[in-house]
């Protein structure tokens, strides 16, 4: 039953506040380790006397699990209940971390990296559920906004963190520092946290082919595009018939989870026009973004010889903006719908991309910063909106699937936008092609912006 809500400022209880303040800390796991990973990477490759390729498998197994995972985790939140699955995926990412931090060798130190990936997973689209099982729908927003505003904090903090913590005491130190989020999180998590509702005896079957079919999937395509980084995605034979094995056997899924009472991903999902579309929006507007963080780099430093820490403050203008952002996006999205800001957003980005594609590929620097800049804020205005509506547009016992799924589709976005990467920007010896790699851009996010009338304004379900 569709519901519209008046979209008031009520006042959170404290229990909500402090709720919040434990979903974003544990949200902040997760981008925090995908990007601190990188400065440490050089001292593990010394002390483990490995190669860039063994060691890169420390970013790739992550990303991979946590690509893949998300879906699974969050239908076994909506029937196994999800104060556990927070509480426990935060205490297993603690001892995962305390895991790496030990490991005396490369294989066991990516074996824990994935088991941080594993807990992330299991306890991140828990927690954006549990966000709609207790904040109030006018409210709700604003605090997705606050949320994305923290992750976006932890992912750009990684680095300069990350190189602090390895000078302090070593690589270790990247893994041990994670406690200092763990335990605050899983304190305030355990007092505040619901308690999980009783469930029927017909809620305890769990779709466990179907889980592992999916989770098969996923991890097939995150790792098949992961591995066409170094050439490429080209259009070939091999890659053809690739995909169409892939979509046959997407179907044969779709088919046999349509035919499950306990599917762990009910094809039906996608019968939701805002559910559609929140997914595919996300997944363009990454891939926009995800290409413009790893090619400006490349531009800047042959075009004019930049360094690396001159670059990250040219990239500043577009993170910065994200981060200032966030928040008044999604305060726009309880006053104004869900729909307005996100198309609002990224129609702003795509004005601050737009020039890039017009300039021969060889924007100025003024040019350059100012779409950085317009184009943060743009997505900081849309994101809040768009996670919103996503999880607002099933029914509220399917959340924690939603949330997995539209998490897993920003993954996908970016591990694609990076598959393409190679084959567009050419190489150094022949010289980059921005042009061809700015158009990419313009493209995924126009598309992205077209994609955003199709979210709901207002929930699709009724709240319980």
């Amino acid at each position: 039953m569709k519901q519209s809500l008046p979209f008031s400022q009520p006042v959170l209880a404290p229990s909500q506040t402090l709720l919040i303040a434990a979903i974003a800390l544990t949200t902040m796991l997760a981008p925090l380790n995908s990007t601190m990973i990188a400065v440490a990477l050089p001292e593990i490759m010394v002390a483990f006397q490995t190669d860039v390729a063994s060691a890169g498998w420390l970013v790739t197994a992550y990303l991979l699990a946590m690509a893949s995972l998300q879906p699974t985790a969050g239908k076994l939140g909506d029937q196994l209940g999800r104060r556990r699955l927070v509480l426990g995926g935060l205490l297993y990412f603690a001892l995962a971390s305390i895991g790496a931090a030990l490991s005396p060798s490369l294989g066991l130190l990516i074996f824990f990296r994935v088991q941080q990936a594993i807990a992330a997973a299991v306890a991140l689209p828990n927690g954006t559920a549990l966000l709609r099982d207790v904040i109030p729908a006018e409210e709700r927003g604003r605090q997705f906004g606050m949320i994305g505003a923290a992750a976006g904090l932890a992912a750009a903090a990684g680095p300069p963190l990350g190189g602090l913590l390895v000078g302090l005491g070593g690589w270790q130190m990247i893994f041990t520092a994670n406690v200092i989020l763990v335990v605050p999180a899983l304190l305030i998590g355990w007092r505040v946290l619901p308690a999980d509702k009783s469930r029927g005896q017909s809620s305890r079957t769990f779709d466990w082919p179907g889980s592992l079919w999916l989770t098969g999937l996923l991890i097939a395509l995150a790792w098949w595009f992961s591995s066409q980084r170094k050439n490429g995605l080209e259009l070939n034979s091999p890659t053809i018939l690739i995909l169409a094995a892939f979509g046959l056997l997407l179907a044969l899924f779709a088919l046999y989870e349509s035919r499950r009472s306990d599917a762990v991903l009910p094809p039906r999902l996608f019968r939701s026009r805002s559910f559609a579309a929140a997914n595919g929006a996300v997944a363009t507007s990454n891939l926009a973004m995800y290409v413009t963080l790893l090619s400006v780099p490349l531009f800047l430093t042959q075009q004019g010889g930049w360094d690396s820490a001159h670059t990250g403050y040219v990239l500043a203008a577009m993170s910065g903006a994200m981060l200032l952002m966030a928040p008044l996006g999604g305060r726009l999205a309880d006053r104004w719908g869900r729909r307005r800001p996100v198309v609002l957003g990224l129609a702003v980005a795509a004005i601050g991309l737009l020039p890039l594609t017009f300039s021969g590929g060889d924007p100025s620097l003024l040019l350059l910063l100012a779409s950085l800049g317009i184009t943060g804020i743009g997505m900081g205005l849309s994101g809040a909106g768009m996670q919103t509506a996503a999880i607002e547009s099933v029914p509220p016992e399917q959340t924690g699937v939603a949330a997995g799924v539209f998490s897993t589709s920003r993954y996908l976005g970016s591990i694609t936008g990076a598959s393409l990467l190679p084959v567009l920007l050419g190489n150094a010896a022949s010289g980059y092609r921005f042009d061809s790699l700015f158009l990419l851009v313009a493209v995924a996010i126009l598309l992205s912006t077209v994609l955003a009338f199709g979210l709901a304004p207002r929930p699709e379900f009724a709240e319980k």
